[in-house]
């Protein structure tokens, strides 16, 4: 035998024959409004030919299983709510037909109608053997009363072959359709592959393109010097020294480079504080104002540090809190915590 490639089966939990038809979204609910009133059509004629509370029952549990039938959205159907769906056209034809109000009920089985319907969409959405096993026992009701009645009346043999021949139908569709799927659902796989490769070239080449805008703008000036053979004054010096400090940054904590704190860093560094800045990519996912705030947090400090030492950063995806500011000075040492609701906290020593 040759074994599963696990690799098609995972892409089978993804993507059914449900995806294959359309049904989702609008056309979902359209197919549902459109399933209800068949079957609805269908019980309505128990009315007249059974109880009335055993035909209202029967109508619940029949509009109730298509509603499961279409609406889960998980595909194959989840077990409990398959076994609901198989059980519900049995138990609504028992009701319907061993309770009649006259001989009739027998030539008319109009449950059995509505149920090859339900049982039908529960071979759609991936549950064949159990719609098997309720069209089995919707058969097995009809005919057990057909039995006990003495005879087996013409409406009894055309209400049992009903669902067996829309569900056999169905199921002939289903397995002539799974090559088609199985071809869709790797085409699909290949391609949301190609566009996540796209997505990230395209991101990797414009972060390549900011970091050389952003190195062309502040750096090329000083290189020209530098490349001239031009002697550097002090002054100079000490712009080539912060100059790097910064493109430092912009490796360490690419998120964390703004005009507002990359000024406010060159501003301590200039006053002889050690700034460091680091991202451990804790800011994937966060709110633009959350991260926003941490940038505020961290200038705030760095305006306030005259000497000492200060390091801001971000901390890893999953932490409550977001971003710390430790900042190192001869007075005091102060610590600021930014959590992922955006709450500041500051601690001083």
């Amino acid at each position: 035998m040759v074994p599963a490639d696990d690799h098609l089966i995972d892409l089978d939990s993804r993507f059914g024959l449900r995806d294959l038809l359309g049904l989702r979204g609008s056309a979902a609910w359209l197919f549902l409004l459109i399933l209800e009133a068949v079957v609805a059509l269908y019980m309505m004629r128990n009315f007249g030919q059974s109880p009335f509370w055993a035909a209202l029952v029967s109508l619940v549990l029949m509009l109730s299983a298509c509603a499961l039938v279409t609406a889960i959205p998980v595909d194959p159907l989840p077990i409990p709510v398959a076994l609901y769906a198989a059980a519900a056209p049995p138990i609504a034809t028992a009701l319907t037909v061993m309770t009649p109000e006259h001989d009739l009920v027998h030539e008319t089985v109009w449950t059995a109608f509505a149920s090859s319907y339900v049982l039908a969409v529960l071979v759609l959405r991936g549950r064949i053997r159990t719609a098997w096993v309720g069209v089995t026992a919707v058969a097995a009701v009809l005919v057990t009363i057909g039995l006990i009645g003495g005879h087996l009346q013409p409406g009894t043999l055309v209400g049992s072959l009903v669902p067996v021949g829309t569900v056999t139908a169905i199921s002939v569709f289903t397995a002539v359709m799974r090559p088609m799927q199985r071809s869709l659902r790797i085409l699909r796989e290949d391609g949301m592959m190609r566009a996540a490769a796209e997505a990230t070239m395209a991101a990797a080449d414009g972060e390549r393109t900011r970091q050389l805008s952003r190195l062309d703008r502040v750096a090329r000036p000083i290189l020209e010097r530098i490349a001239d053979g031009v002697e550097l004054t002090a002054a100079e010096r000490e712009e080539c020294r912060l100059l790097e400090a910064e493109l430092r940054d912009g490796l360490r904590a690419p998120q964390l480079v703004t005009d507002e704190l990359s000024g406010a860093a060159r501003g301590a560094r200039g006053r002889g504080v050690e700034v460091i800045l680091l991202d451990d990519g804790g800011f994937a996912g966060v709110p633009q104002w959350v991260r926003k705030r941490v940038i505020d947090a961290a200038t705030k400090e760095l305006d306030a540090i005259n000497a000492g030492r200060i390091t801001v950063r971000v901390l890893p995806l999953g932490r409550h809190v977001l971003a710390t500011v430790l900042a190192t000075a001869p007075d005091q040492d102060r610590r600021t915590e930014i959590d992922t609701d955006g709450k500041v906290t500051t601690i001083t020593d």
